[in-house]
């Protein structure tokens, strides 16, 4: 009785030293993840003011169902991740493909070139950017397509070109991260599988069609769903290229929040846009993960 007295007091001391090496990350969580959206789904059914808040019940939810601009938004929002997530996913696949066969410093050195846009400032490629799209003649657009005889045109000042340009903007940076992925999981796949392949004078096209894009299920899935959220929460590229415009035809969920929030001070409509948003987020994760993933195991 007395050495399972003593086990069961060892067991205990474990469970409260885990307890302790967790607490930091779990305040840490409360303060500045549960907090926030437990004060937020307050918020929402009030109208906020700084030194007093109205409570009005379902007011700001049942306004969003007659906000025009909100709507837009969210099309707005849908448009940009179904154009922008499944061409990131084709390009990040395909440059990782076409890095993994070379050597360990040449991997290396690609890897690092393609991530330095990551480490980057937003603000700061934002303004590359901006000089990119430039209405006048020094833009780099306008330069190149001045060659072809093609009168200068304003990227981000029309409501024709303004979303086209953000989607360029996406679809020719920020792989890095993507490809690094895509290339741990290509190493993850066991030599064996290609040797065998090459006996049975299977080509690369066909490689890639029966070994590798099927074991990069779980890793597309995954790139997939975090694509996904990222893009309906893509809020810097907005406020920093268009803010919105012209005619808020650029104008995303995110930076309708932000100008709800912290232009207008309308927190407790901001806050009940986060939410909304947030169950749109959660209803497509959960579809994509019911519908892709039945398949996949990690």
């Amino acid at each position: 009785m007395e050495i399972g007295n003593k086990k069961k007091n060892r067991i205990k001391g474990d469970y409260i030293w885990g307890y302790i090496f967790i607490a930091v990350a779990l305040i840490i969580f409360c303060m500045f993840t549960l907090y926030p959206v437990i004060s937020a789904l307050i918020i929402s059914f009030q109208k906020y003011r700084p030194l007093g808040s109205t409570w009005i019940g379902l007011d700001n939810y049942k306004g969003l169902l007659k906000d025009k601009l909100f709507v837009k938004a969210i099309k707005n929002t849908l448009v940009y991740t179904v154009f922008t997530v499944p061409v990131s996913l084709v390009i990040s696949f395909t440059i990782a493909v076409l890095i993994f066969p070379l050597k360990k410093w040449m991997q290396t050195m690609f890897k690092a070139i393609y991530y330095l846009p990551a480490v980057a400032s937003g603000v700061a490629l934002s303004v590359v950017w901006l000089w990119i799209y430039d209405p006048m003649p020094e833009g780099l657009f306008n330069k190149l397509i001045g060659f072809l005889g093609i009168s200068n045109q304003n990227w981000l000042g029309s409501s024709k070109t303004s979303m086209l340009s953000l989607l360029l903007m996406s679809w020719l940076s920020g792989h890095g991260t993507s490809i690094i992925i895509y290339i741990a999981a290509l190493l993850g796949i066991p030599e064996s599988y290609f040797e065998a392949a090459d006996l049975d004078g299977a080509t690369f096209f066909k490689k890639l069609r029966y070994i590798v894009i099927p074991l990069l299920k779980p890793t597309t899935l995954f790139l997939l769903v975090t694509g996904v959220i990222g893009s309906f929460q893509v809020f810097m590229n907005a406020y920093m290229m268009t803010g919105g415009g012209p005619n808020n035809s650029t104008t995303m969920v995110g930076l309708l929040i932000f100008n709800n929030a912290f232009v207008y001070a309308d927190f407790g409509k901001a806050a009940a846009q986060s939410l909304v948003l947030a169950a749109i987020i959660a209803v497509i994760s959960i579809f994509q993960f019911k519908f892709l993933g039945d398949d996949v195991t990690y």
